[in-house]
């Protein structure tokens, strides 16, 4: 008989009761529990619990049972809102939550200062808002007309997953955004597609193709963003095609290996001669991952729309992560956070860093009127203008057109080429060092954010001088000797001079540590710190610019608060002690996964962006000597990358020889913004000089602002000895593989 007891018992679990999907995400953020807590409770992958909760799956036994019981224990703590979940559902889900009757839904009246084509949809029903992620649409006769409904989840985050401003309706600053800056478009078993946005909205999209969906996106779907600066542009608003969506359309789920090194479909793909019957056109670089589509402006009316397609490959894994594979609300949310706090993306990360630039500083602005009460499009005071300027001989990269006349295979040296670049220096470590246990390595905040932080970088083309006087304030490429600054006595403050091992320091001129033989080109920054080491220098030409400005201020500040808001969110805090810093940072990524995506996107736009300032030739059947697409941009400036770059080491090397000069200790490896430092202990405060939880001045500092350091990773001395003994390298750059001590070539994409 028990046995038969077991499987009646069986039979039941199998059709447990569970609540709507958009009531089983609000029960768990209700109770303040993540998905990996609930994945681990029931012994489920992550991605499992997601699909439930976005009603893409459905739980079977004996997992089914569980999830029902854990789901009912917490409605009994958060009660359903009944007439809420009434518009969910189209019925009443108290059967299973509440023994409230519900309602029938009724239609909201649309305001009266709303704009008329809103109006005119109360009836059409074109664009109808739903709650994010109700698998089942509700009855048509059910639904509101135009009613902005969010999640319930999205209005009961806990305090652990504090809901980024992005869920904030962005009628409240501009009417015509009211449903934020960009949608996931997905569709669902039954064929109907709907558009995620952000704060939890849902809308039906009555699209069947591309020019459609282009069209509904443009007059009914009330999407994208203000602009950032007075004389700049509004932002198109962005799809995301799933999956589901691309084959609704028309489109591949995949490029083919050849589309994908082209980065688009061909040109006689169907879904390209549907546009060009509509009239649309798409930019010079086609129908790829992230296509623009648009028509000719008409006055100051712009009509584009962004399309982002994660299946091909448009959120790369090195700076996204598993974002591609979220669902689509999960998708809207991390997309609409760094839409909000960033911009909405226009590619990938290191295009939207290069056009946050543009956007904060358009290039033309409107004149004030002439006599006939005529504006004129004019150069907007502090940009890099509308038209490309040419850089200095030194500041090519090689195979630029100014370097045409060289031999084919000449080989530009110091005394020719400016070669500001990042650090990845190291070297063998003491006899007193390996008595040590351990190596912590150290990270700087945001460095190079940091470093383009109040940078007065040139505006304009440069001026060549002959025998010039420096000038600290001037930017610019200087041909100097710097052979002759000895580290092994440096000033480290006003008349103050240290006695260091210069033996165990890196020189601050080049990128490998080495010691500069000869004249060579340097930018102004590290020219500067020579004279601040307390040295004379006597350059032998330069090329200047005149025309200056601190381009890049806004730039690092809106990125700067992208990223304090987002650790914020999760958990990590400015002005924190040092000790709560580390115990914060500590799985900061597991809090929010989704949080997460966004600080690593954030990180690369920095990174990615000022990439872009010289960017290479990207195919395009170049040859040597030949200008490149990029060329044409004004956003194409060598120097004002060379100038982070300088400025960013020089920092990271002034806190070295303070560090250095006040404790002795000189650091074994760097690479980029990380210090590898031997040490007794395995955190940084068991070597960084804080005293009555002060830091030293001008040194290293822990905290989460751009600039601090956080702890990177810590290994054993015995590992890094054993790593360069295995790979016969006494130098081997270990801070390249401090963080995890696994030694791969695998390409982070910084």
């Amino acid at each position: 008989m028990s046995e038969l007891f077991d499987a009646v018992d069986a039979l039941v679990a199998s059709r447990s009761a569970l609540p709507p999907p958009a009531e089983r995400k609000r029960l768990r953020a209700a109770h303040g529990l993540t998905i990996d807590e609930v994945a681990g409770a029931l012994k489920v992958r992550r991605a499992t619990v997601s699909g439930w909760e976005a009603g893409k799956t459905e739980p079977r036994p004996p997992e089914r049972e569980a999830y029902a019981r854990l789901l009912g224990k917490l409605a009994e703590l958060y009660p359903a809102d009944t007439n809420a979940m009434a518009l969910v559902e189209g019925t009443a889900v108290a059967e299973t939550f509440s023994s409230a009757p519900a309602p029938a839904p009724q239609a909201q009246p649309v305001p009266t200062d709303a704009a008329p084509e809103a109006a005119a949809m109360t009836t059409e029903q074109n664009t109808q808002p739903r709650p994010a992620g109700d698998s089942v649409p509700p009855a048509a006769a059910s639904r509101p007309a135009r009613t902005t409904r969010t999640t319930s989840s999205t209005s009961r985050r806990p305090a652990a997953r504090k809901e980024a401003p992005a869920a904030t309706p962005a009628s409240e600053s501009d009417p015509r955004f009211e449903n934020g800056p960009l949608a996931v478009v997905d569709v669902d078993a039954d064929g109907q597609a709907y558009a995620y946005c952000v704060g939890g909205l849902v809308l039906d999209v009555p699209a069947k193709s591309i020019p459609s969906l282009v069209d509904w996106t443009l007059k009914e779907a009330k999407l994208g963003a203000p602009r950032l600066s007075g004389p700049g542009k509004d932002a198109d608003p962005l799809l995301v095609l799933t999956e589901a969506a691309l084959k609704r359309f028309g489109l591949p789920v995949a490029l083919t290996e050849e589309e994908r090194h082209a980065g688009r479909i061909p040109e006689g793909h169907k879904v390209i001669k549907q546009l060009v019957r509509a009239e649309w056109k798409l930019t010079k670089r086609g129908f790829g991952p992230w296509a623009r589509i648009y028509r000719p402006a008409q006055g100051s009316e712009r009509a584009c729309v962004q399309l982002c397609i994660p299946s091909w490959n448009a959120l790369d894994t090195r700076h996204w992560g598993e974002a591609g594979q979220l669902p689509p609300a999960e998708l809207a949310r991390v997309l609409g956070v760094y839409a909000s706090r960033v911009m909405t993306p226009r590619g990938s990360t290191a295009v939207t860093g290069l056009e946050l630039m543009t956007a904060l500083h358009p290039p033309t602005r409107a004149s004030e009127p002439d006599a006939d009460g005529r504006r004129h499009s004019e150069h907007n005071p502090g940009s890099l203008g509308k038209d490309p300027v040419d850089c200095a001989p030194c500041e090519a990269p090689d195979g630029h057109p100014l370097l045409a006349d060289l031999p084919r295979f000449h080989v530009r040296g110091p005394g020719e080429k400016l070669f500001e670049e990042a650090y990845d220096w190291a070297r063998p470590m003491t006899d007193a060092e390996c008595m040590l246990r351990h190596l912590v390595g150290i990270d700087v905040n945001m460095a190079f954010a940091a470093g383009a932080n109040g940078l007065v970088v040139g505006l304009g083309a440069p001026t060549h001088v002959k025998a010039p006087v420096f000038d600290a304030k001037l930017p610019g490429s200087w041909l100097v000797d710097l052979s002759h600054v000895d580290l092994s006595r440096v000033k480290v403050g006003k008349d103050k001079w240290a006695a260091l091992d210069a033996s165990l320091l890196p020189s601050p001129f080049t990128p490998k540590g080495e010691q500069p033989e000869g004249p060579a080109w340097y930018a102004t920054p590290t020219v500067a710190y020579a004279v601040e080491l307390g040295y004379d220098v006597a350059p032998i030409e330069a090329y200047v610019r005149y025309e200056s400005g601190r381009y890049l201020d806004g730039w690092y500040n809106r990125l700067r608060d992208a990223y304090l808001a987002t650790m914020a969110d999760l958990g990590v805090h400015a002005d924190m002690e040092p000790a709560d810093f580390l115990a914060a940072m500590d799985g900061y990524k597991e809090r929010d996964p989704e949080l997460a995506i966004v600080v690593s996107a954030v990180k690369a736009t920095v990174k990615g962006g000022l990439g872009k300032l010289r960017e290479r030739p990207r195919g395009e059947g170049w040859r040597p000597g030949e200008p490149w697409r990029a060329l044409s941009r004004p956003t194409w400036r060598p120097d004002i990358r060379a100038a982070v770059i300088s400025r960013t080491r020089i920092n990271l090397h002034r806190k070295i020889v303070k560090h250095a000069a006040f404790t002795g200790q000189y650091p074994v490896a760097v690479l980029s913004d990380c210090v590898v430092y031997a040490a007794d202990g395995t955190s940084p405060l068991d070597f960084l000089p804080y005293r009555d939880g002060k830091p030293l001045p001008g040194g290293f500092k822990l905290g989460i602002n751009p600039g601090l350091v956080k702890h990177e990773g810590t290994q054993s001395v015995l590992w890094g000895e054993e790593v360069r003994e295995q790979f016969n390298a006494p130098q081997l750059n270990l801070a390249r593989y401090i963080k995890d001590g696994q030694v791969t070539d695998k390409d982070s994409g910084e």
